[in-house]
């Protein structure tokens, strides 16, 4: 049958051979279509495969307050040992010294603990399988919901069941190496922490002072200056006025002018001002007379409005002194300088931005930074079908926020951003909206700060070479 074969099925034989050697290729990773991202994906599934080796077992451990669930399987699911122990999380040492145990029993060397993040309990976990040489990944509670789903299609949940779920999806590699900070950068997440709890206080109490204002003494709000709450002078009014007149402002038309001024004056170093703004002062003079907004209930809403104005001075000043102690620790790292290279950065919001995303160089690319909090934009294609693409929204919406207040200052002073501000919105193809081109804005100032941080080189001295734009 072979001598029978002629010339052209030699050659189409032949064809389909090299045709299939050079599929092979690829398969086997010699050829030349992997993607940087198929070797971005391939080097973390080695490093997770180096905490999660095939020949050893899983601890699963469902993290709570009191009672500890945990189970020790194989790469199979297959359950070897379990606990329940009645503890605190800093008490589980013993529990992972008799999984140890328990897998030499059973002929296994190496033992990967893996818990879902359960508040700040992870991190003693941790620390404890450090002390021990024991690996540690996390498994996020999104992929634990949708692992439930996949169980049992009435989704119950019970700890003995999660523990089960959390070593099987650790086997899988369906987790994550958690970050690790050193003492700086959680000094730095902590204040960073507190700088934006106290800027949600502050913002709350400016929000329910205006609104009260707005329904009891209207006046008021139309004798302030431009910039409103941010002016002492007329916050210095409002506490003299709100505190001595219990709600009834006209009250305080028996002192006179003179009398007025200089209790704002002694009230003006609470809200941080030094120099009264007598136009102010007269304005908010004229207003204690003015009828409008006077109800039944004014006199409560005032009262109200008084204490929302104390919050409002008080948040003020606790959130100054954490903005200092968080551009102190951004100096001790070193990175004040490089960070605060990219023009209309300050200290304050690089700082609030670095103490979310951690040591950036952690991180293998620009994207990652922007994926981890949430900015990147989801592709939805499928055939010949294009959707929409719109932001993923997940990761860590604390950066997502530091990363969006940042953009406002630094949008009025860097002309780069003004220039991608102004393509966005006024392109012909699909311009985007004053929020979607700040979003965009806010994941181009993440990729400019992962560039400045790993090469540790300045904004301007990357602008020159060009590899800002590229990371951007």
């Amino acid at each position: 049958m072979a001598a029978e074969m002629t010339e052209k099925d030699v050659l189409l034989a032949q064809d389909t051979g090299l045709e299939s050697q050079c599929v092979e290729e690829d398969v086997l990773g010699q050829g030349s279509r992997l993607s940087a991202a198929d070797r971005r994906r391939n080097a973390r599934l080695e490093q997770l495969r180096e905490r999660v080796p095939v020949g050893g077992l899983v601890l699963g451990i469902d993290l709570a307050a009191d009672k500890q669930h945990a189970v020790l399987c194989d790469h199979d699911s297959r359950v070897l040992a379990r606990w329940k122990v009645t503890a605190k999380a800093w008490q589980l040492g013993p529990l992972l010294d008799r999984a140890v145990a328990a897998a030499a029993r059973h002929g296994f060397a190496s033992v990967t603990v893996a818990c879902e993040p359960t508040g700040h309990r992870w991190q003693v976990l941790e620390a404890l399988a450090a002390e021990r040489g024991l690996p540690l990944v996390c498994i996020q509670p999104l992929v634990m919901r949708r692992a439930r789903e996949q169980e049992d299609y009435t989704t119950e949940k019970t700890d003995a069941k999660d523990s089960v779920l959390i070593a099987r999806l650790a086997a899988r590699l369906h987790c994550y190496l958690p970050e690790r900070l050193t003492e700086d950068w959680g000094l730095l997440r902590a204040a960073g922490t507190r700088r934006e709890q106290l800027v949600t206080a502050q913002t709350a109490a400016r929000q329910q002072a205006r609104d009260l204002l707005e329904c009891g003494w209207p006046a008021v709000l139309a004798a302030a200056p431009k910039c409103g709450f941010d002016s002492a002078t007329w916050l210095a009014c409002l506490h003299v006025v709100l505190s001595s007149c219990d709600g009834r402002p006209e009250r305080l038309r028996r002192w006179t002018a003179e009398q007025f001024t200089a209790a704002v004056r002694g009230a003006l170093g609470r809200f941080g001002g030094k120099r009264l703004r007598h136009t102010t002062v007269a304005a908010v003079y004229a207003a204690l007379s003015d009828p409008a907004g006077r109800h039944p209930r004014r006199a409560g809403a005032l009262v109200r409005a008084g204490w929302a104005v104390e919050d409002l001075a008080a948040a003020s000043r606790r959130l100054a002194e954490a903005e200092a102690a968080l551009t102190g620790l951004l100096d001790q790292l070193g990175l004040t300088e490089l960070a605060c290279s990219i023009p209309g950065l300050s200290p304050v919001g690089a700082a609030a931005i670095l103490a979310e995303t951690g040591d950036l160089t952690r991180f293998s690319h620009a994207r990652a930074v922007v994926k981890h909090a949430g900015l990147a934009p989801r592709a939805r294609e499928s055939g010949q079908y294009t959707g929409t693409a719109r932001l993923s929204g997940r990761g860590r919406p604390r950066l997502r926020l530091a990363a969006w207040r940042a953009v406002f200052g630094a949008l009025r002073h860097n002309q780069a951003l003004q220039d991608r501000y102004r393509h966005l919105t006024e392109r012909a193809d699909n311009p985007l909206s004053d929020g979607q081109a700040r979003a965009a804005l806010a994941a181009t100032l993440l990729r400019w700060l992962h560039a400045i941080i790993t090469q540790q080189r300045p904004y301007q001295t990357i602008t020159t070479t060009g590899d800002l734009h590229t990371a951007a």
